[in-house]
């Protein structure tokens, strides 16, 4: 059967974007506020490049062979999510098991996921693991083309964006609120332009707003005006839910 005929079970919300623009966490709060079911698509991705990574079978994503690993592990491992009360992000992902949640979002491993994004071969396996877990309505999926190619049905969409720069002072925050070692701000503003030009240059399912979707520019909003439009314009178009 093919994944993207699966039928909607309830509303689908998709929320996309490029790195920093703020679409995790106001999805998160979205959710919370809709009573949705958040699907956090780019973690499945950032799992895989972390499994990779630990097992050294990707370094740069430029050989045959590191490409080809990723096809297959795509195939092969047991992504799921969890909610935990006990801990943050309560939202957790386990990787065969191994819950990698606390690993994944580093600037190394951000961009290594962004490579195996592009992998024809990982996004079609991904691909109906995404659309299962969205089908069952009233859920929320955020990433790079949930509005473009994994709900294109979707009921509602939404493209955030924000200059690099801000998306840049927003990481800067976040890793040193964390603790540990913090790349420079033009590190990590030169990491983001890198990534956003391999997302949205790549052949297979580019980084690209959908015709439909609703443009939100974040660079001078705060996450609750950012959450607050975004209801406000659910409302819109789904009424009470």
């Amino acid at each position: 059967m093919d994944v993207l005929k699966i039928p909607k079970q309830g509303p689908v919300i998709a929320l996309d974007g490029p790195a920093g623009t703020g679409k995790s966490t106001a999805t998160k709060r979205l959710a919370e506020r809709l009573q949705f079911v958040h699907v956090d698509t780019g973690a499945l991705y950032r799992a895989l490049a972390y499994v990779l990574r630990s097992q050294g079978r990707w370094k740069t994503g430029a050989t045959e062979d590191e490409r080809a690993a990723a096809e297959v592990l795509a195939r092969e491992i047991h992504l799921e999510f969890r909610f935990d009360a006990n801990v943050r992000p309560k939202n957790r992902i386990l990787a065969n098991g191994q819950d990698v949640t606390d690993f994944i979002r580093t600037p190394e491993n951000s961009l290594a996921a962004s490579g195996v994004s592009s992998v024809p071969g990982v996004r079609a396996a991904l691909l109906g693991l995404q659309r299962r877990l969205g089908c069952q309505g009233r859920t929320i999926l955020e990433g790079r083309d949930i509005g473009t190619v994994v709900f294109p049905d979707a009921d509602v969409k939404f493209f955030l964006t924000a200059s690099a720069e801000v998306r840049a002072r927003r990481r800067l925050s976040e890793l040193q609120a964390a603790g540990g070692v913090v790349p420079s701000f033009e590190e990590l503003q030169a990491q983001i332009e890198m990534r956003d030009a391999a997302d949205a240059g790549r052949s297979i399912a580019p980084l690209k707003q959908a015709e439909d979707a609703i443009l939100v520019d974040t660079t001078a909003l705060t996450l609750d005006q950012v959450v607050e439009f975004l209801a406000g314009k659910v409302h819109e178009r789904l009424g009470p839910v």
